[in-house]
């Protein structure tokens, strides 16, 4: 990827460890990201983790810059009605975009073409631009409705990558199973990663 900016928008999927965690990979890759979270996803992050976010969104963009060794506009976090951000439009969409974990009412928004806040209009905008979309459903079951929006999003290009962890690397503490995800993400968007061990890598 030439234009190594990557669009990341963390939603209020409980698993908010792998957008985290991938935020962090992206960081440490070099990769400028373009961070957008959501209200819902605050909550989630404040309940699965022991992460202390900053209530306004520059202490919050500086927070997360510091905690993850971003440097000096590596990391650029927009707020959800900021719609002035270059994610809102298709001459300065990023290659990429991944939404990590992915909410069923975002996969659902997403495939209706919604585009009620920056989260989804920033996918809006990756579609109709012919750009990378990758989803991150953590969900289980999955409803007749879930799967029908992942298939219509599936036909129109977009990587489905459920949060299913494998376990043929024997993992035996949590962070393993989130890198397991996060290094398929990883390998999606073309970033090299050496966090999970590959099949056959023995």
């Amino acid at each position: 990827m030439t234009n190594k900016t990557i669009t990341l928008a963390i939603t209020g999927a409980s698993g908010a460890q792998y957008g985290l965690r991938l935020l962090q990979c992206l960081l440490a890759a070099d990769y400028t990201v373009q961070l957008l979270i959501s209200k819902a996803a605050q909550v989630v992050i404040a309940t699965e983790t022991d992460l202390k976010m900053p209530a306004q969104r520059p202490e919050r963009s500086r927070y997360f810059a510091e905690l993850y060794g971003a440097k000096e506009e590596q990391l650029k976090l927009y707020g959800l009605d900021q719609w002035l951000a270059p994610v809102a439009s298709g001459s300065a969409v990023a290659p990429a975009m991944v939404v990590c974990p992915c909410s069923t009412g975002s996969l659902a928004a997403i495939a209706q073409g919604h585009a009620n806040n920056l989260i989804e209009r920033a996918a809006d905008v990756t579609l109709k631009e012919g750009k990378k979309l990758i989803l991150v459903p953590r969900e289980s079951p999955y409803s007749t409705i879930h799967l029908e929006n992942m298939l219509k999003l599936s036909q129109m290009g977009v990587t489905i990558l459920p949060a299913s962890p494998g376990f043929y690397h024997k993992p035996t503490e949590i962070h393993h199973l989130i890198d397991f995800v996060v290094a398929r993400v990883l390998d999606h968007l073309g970033v090299e990663q050496r966090i999970c061990p590959r099949w056959g890598d023995g």
